[in-house]
């Protein structure tokens, strides 16, 4: 069939808005490539059966079934399905002739704004009931909120944001994708958006699979015009590994996958039950072949189990790495090698002339609001990584931009697009690297406030199999206290701190991909 011809399609979907919506999307399309199309509604499984979790179903499929019994009918020509839904291998007959590009595949949390506490991880209050059928959101979720009540939530996408405003649960995750694509007003609702780094997706989450049947040759050319083959290489390596698990959605896995600039970078997080804390690693590589194997092995093994991990700060026993390495059978011992104390007594009485406040550690967050307690209403904030935007939080303000990458010049270019021409800022350390203000670009004028410094402290560390910097201060002080490292894996929160590890004659040093907590875990579990 020439792309000239027309050609009568018949697109099978389920009934619900949101699967409404993504199939008369991929009607728009067709019929702007010349075809006639009309849409048929199918009720699946997953649809009758309101009662049970989707850990509870039996089998995979349950979403999709249906749909592909028609199609292999004869019944319709072609099958829209949320590509998150799918069995890892096709019906025999059957084929993903097309996939959509991606929708943004983050994660949503609404909060009923009486339930709303902006000090608290994800701004739900203590003990919160939160709405979630899916295992893997569970798992993710709970590894960093414990306290949270968790309950599961069935039914559409409006019905569940519905039974949120009831009170039947104070706050509910869902896919961002599939609210963004109905457009619902969220008005009376806290929403927050979080980062797919944080609370990783479900393989292929975002993305539409366009199925029909193997023999329809024709029909599978007539689609390439709306295929996407840089998301279709992304999405296979994100499913490749739910099929090396053999999972459905009732899994607890979240995967996902980015190439930029030709390389394949994964995150990926596995939880053996809802209830227990996931491994958590990054993987990048200039390949696909074989990748989805070797995050499965990682996975498979347990690169923590009794091993001692010191760090360079204070642990928190409720902290998401303290309770990860518990969970796999380390021992994570802490002790910051620096002293931190505040320069000076003076607050600003010209903070009326900045666009921005930018905080690049907890301490500048800290000394900073010792300072100021009154803070103009325009003043934006910007934070470097998730432990310093949980300081942000703790003081009841939010963060305007957040930096989450561990390379400054890559947060400095995200900070750059969105605060041109605009002043910011700085609370510091003095001899602060600057690296965040000699990376960005022109057009942003950057003011330093030196507020704190810090000293190095003599501190006895233990014998330990790997050693984790926090800072280029802490790696600077390590030396100068005369430690020395033998066969211990060196890990590094940031590229800064390990440039100073570096200058200071260490190799081999593994750096987490994102400057916290979750990029640390990540980075140990790929050792």
């Amino acid at each position: 069939m020439s792309n000239s011809e027309s050609r009568k399609i018949v697109i099978g979907s389920r009934g619900s808005d949101l699967a409404l919506w993504q199939a008369n999307h991929v009607k728009a399309q067709l019929e702007a490539i010349g075809a006639e199309v009309q849409i048929k509604v199918i009720k699946t499984q997953g649809d009758q059966v309101q009662h049970l979790s989707l850990d509870k179903l039996e089998g995979k499929g349950f979403f999709t079934k249906e749909l592909e019994e028609e199609l292999l009918s004869g019944t319709i020509d072609l099958a829209v399905h949320s590509h998150k839904d799918l069995p890892t291998v096709s019906p025999e007959g059957l084929v993903i002739a097309a996939v959509s590009g991606r929708e943004d595949p983050s994660e949503l949390i609404l909060v009923r704004k009486e339930c709303v506490d902006i000090t608290r991880k994800f701004a739900f209050r203590e003990g919160a009931v939160v709405g979630s059928s899916s295992a893997r959101r569970k798992s993710q979720l709970l590894s960093f909120r414990p306290d949270a009540v968790i309950r599961d939530i069935r039914g559409n996408v409006p019905t569940r944001v519905q039974k949120l405003r009831e009170g039947q649960y104070d706050a509910i995750l869902l896919a961002y994708a599939g609210v963004e694509r109905l457009q619902l007003d969220l008005s009376d609702l806290y929403v927050l958006k979080v980062s797919p780094l944080e609370i990783v997706p479900a393989p292929a989450q975002g993305v539409l699979a366009l199925q029909i049947r193997e023999t329809d040759h024709g029909l599978a050319a007539f689609l390439q015009q709306i295929h996407s083959q840089e998301v279709q290489e992304e999405i296979a390596v994100e499913r490749k590994i739910l099929n090396l698990f053999d999972g459905g959605c009732h899994l607890p896995l979240g995967a996902y996958c980015r190439k930029e600039e030709g390389v394949f970078k994964v995150w990926t997080a596995k939880a053996d039950t809802w209830d227990s804390i996931p491994k958590r690693l990054y993987t990048q590589a200039s390949g696909a072949d074989g990748l989805a194997a070797d995050i499965v092995a990682k996975l498979g093994e347990n690169a923590l189990q009794n091993k001692t991990i010191f760090i360079t700060r204070d642990v928190n026993a409720q902290g998401f790495l303290y309770k990860t390495a518990v969970a796999y059978g380390a021992r994570l011992e802490g002790k910051s090698l620096i002293d931190v104390k505040r320069t000076t007594n003076e607050g600003r009485n010209d903070l009326g002339q900045y666009d921005w406040v930018w905080f690049n550690s907890r301490s500048a967050v800290r000394f900073f609001f010792e300072l100021q307690h009154e803070i103009p209403v325009s003043i934006r904030f910007a934070v470097y990584g998730r432990g310093t935007e949980a300081a942000l939080n703790a003081q009841g303000y939010t963060a305007d931009f957040s930096g989450e990458s561990s390379d400054p010049a890559r947060v400095s270019a995200a900070f750059a697009a969105l605060a041109k021409d605009t002043k910011v800022l700085v609370p510091q350390a003095r001899e602060s690297l600057r690296s965040i203000e000699k990376n960005t670009p022109g057009a942003v004028t950057f003011t330093d406030w030196v507020i704190y410094e810090t000293s190095p402290v003599q501190v006895s560390i233990p014998e330990a199999d790997i050693l984790v910097f926090t800072s280029p201060s802490n790696a600077e002080s390590f030396a100068a206290a005369g430690h020395t490292i033998g066969t211990q894996k060196i890990v590094a929160i940031g590229t800064s701190t390990a440039a100073a590890l570096q200058a200071l004659g260490y190799t081999g040093i593994s750096v987490a991909n994102t400057p916290d907590e979750t990029g640390l875990a990540e980075c140990l579990f790929a050792l």
